[in-house]
């Protein structure tokens, strides 16, 4: 019997010229369906959570889903064992993961999602948490936390909005594909999966596809990176014997 786990890992929260989550909306009733009744809001990645928790609960609602916020709840461990399904904003991921660590809700949630089989979305910072690790973060480390480690929902890491390299501009800092590829200089490195902004990759059990409205770019260790298009099947990302 294959992992129960259903994700969707959404690049970005705002796309250029929509609202928020409105690029990805029908991907999101779609994932969570007629089943799921209240959504459990992680705000953990922005600093005022309250702000942040009204906005979320706004746009859930106009999708036909109570919302909960975990700061809200005095035990956030029990808020997520009594979840329908798991929602974790963008924001800061080093702050984010620092946060999860701190309330010991990594291994709660991974228990919910990968035994349990509730529904996981995360976006930008939420969707860098589900992977192997936060390294391939884009974000300053505005706090520590006690591991780069993170949920490990899939074996490979990923890269919100995954950034070309633009031709024309005068910068001389790395581009994106070059800190990836430092990043697997390091032995034993696992994939990258660079969502461009407007990208989103839905997980069903053992079956991975990319959806939206741009692609993705594929880094694995020691070869060239490769273009890929909505509807692409990655799920052979899901078999982490693929890459030892």
């Amino acid at each position: 019997m294959g992992c129960p786990r259903r994700l969707l890992l959404v690049s970005n929260s705002t796309l250029h010229g929509g609202g928020y989550l409105g690029h990805c909306q029908q991907h999101i009733q779609s994932f969570l369906g007629e089943k799921v009744k209240r959504v459990l809001f992680v705000p953990y990645a922005l600093h005022d959570r309250d702000a942040y928790a009204r906005t979320a609960r706004e746009k859930f609602a106009s999708l036909g889903y109570e919302l909960d916020s975990i700061h809200e709840s005095c035990d956030p461990v029990e808020a997520v064992r009594k979840s329908e399904a798991i929602f974790i904003g963008g924001g800061n991921t080093f702050r984010l993961l620092k946060a999860l660590y701190d309330n010991r809700l990594i291994q709660e949630i991974r228990k919910r999602v990968l035994e349990d089989g509730i529904p996981y979305m995360g976006s930008s910072a939420g969707t860098n948490v589900a992977t192997v690790s936060i390294n391939t973060t884009n974000d300053m480390p505005i706090v520590y936390p006690p591991s780069l480690k993170a949920l490990g929902l899939v074996p490979f890491n990923i890269n919100p909005h995954y950034l070309d390299p633009d031709v024309k501009s005068t910068h001389m800092g790395e581009t994106r594909e070059e800190r990836i590829r430092q990043y697997h200089e390091e032995p034993n490195t696992p994939p990258v999966l660079g969502l461009r902004e407007g990208t989103m990759l839905l997980v069903e059990g053992d079956k991975a596809t990319l959806q939206g409205v741009t692609g993705a770019r594929l880094f694995l260790r020691g070869k060239k990176p490769t273009e890929h298009e909505p509807g692409t099947d990655f799920s052979f990302l899901l078999i982490d014997s693929n890459f030892q």
